[in-house]
């Protein structure tokens, strides 16, 4: 007797979840904290299917962070300069810096992913990023920068939901690009896509992590978490401060109504 599928969990409670990221993202204060005072460099990279849910985990991990420190890198199509260098190079420029957190939205798995699906490159290209990933990476890692990548796995039928969720809803439907809706014609071809890529740059050295996508706060929550184990860090939030006393003497502020002020709506 065959058995059945395991039922999906249920939905979790909003005002648990909330509890949850509230204490996540507290914790990812003290971890960009760290990471300035000991001068890492971090990057995290995001990948996996369209309407996968990684703009939301990644808005999520920056919402209390110091931008200067935490940045998401989206990088847009590439010029024809840009398609003209290396490969890896226009994404080197943004690897982060001493005390930084890089967040790529999308990154060089572009090129085994929508570029070799859609014909954006030549097999002969795809090829040669599958050979050179997994040396690019380990040289990033050698020289001290902390690589960690993430895959969204969702499944097609909740991938299909959120697509017409954003179709039906006019305030939604900046998510949806063109390049996401020609993907569902190619559904197939992602995901031998995936599969191969997995094949050559899943490595002992920097592997895949996959985050289960299908309930979007289960997998915010999941992600953020794993995150923070992959980065052994001390609280150094809670040295004292001392708010010296405000400059003194004469001052007339100029008059209020002279000014270009902005309607009080509200």
């Amino acid at each position: 007797m065959s058995k059945s599928a395991p039922s999906p969990p249920k939905k979790m409670n909003r005002a648990h979840y909330e509890a949850e990221l509230d204490r996540l993202q507290r914790e990812l204060v003290k971890l960009q904290a760290w990471v300035a005072q000991e001068n890492l460099r971090v990057c995290v990279l995001f990948e996996g299917r369209d309407a996968a849910g990684k703009g939301g985990t990644i808005k999520r991990i920056a919402e209390r962070t110091n931008p200067r420190i935490v940045r998401i890198m989206a990088l847009g199509t590439p010029t024809e300069r840009e398609r003209s260098q290396w490969y890896f190079q226009r994404y080197v420029a943004h690897l982060p810096a001493r005390g930084e957190i890089i967040l790529f939205d999308r990154s060089w798995y572009n090129r085994a992913g929508v570029e070799q699906v859609m014909g954006f490159c030549t097999p002969e290209e795809h090829d040669e990023f599958l050979r050179s990933t997994p040396e690019f990476e380990n040289m990033l890692i050698r020289s001290g920068m902390i690589l960690i990548k993430y895959w969204f796995s969702v499944s097609d039928d909740e991938q299909e939901r959120r697509f017409r969720s954003r179709i039906e809803n006019a305030e939604k439907r900046w998510k949806l690009s063109p390049m996401d809706l020609a993907s569902r014609k190619h559904w197939l071809d992602y995901s031998r896509a995936k599969d191969r890529m997995f094949h050559h740059t899943d490595t002992k050295l920097s592997p895949w992590w996959v985050v289960n996508a299908d309930d979007k706060k289960r997998a915010r929550l999941n992600c953020i978490s794993h995150l923070l184990s992959q980065i052994p860090y001390e609280d150094v939030t809670s040295a004292p401060m001392v708010l010296p006393p405000r400059q003194s003497g004469e001052y007339l502020r100029p008059p209020y109504e002279e000014q270009s002020l902005v309607p009080e709506l509200f």
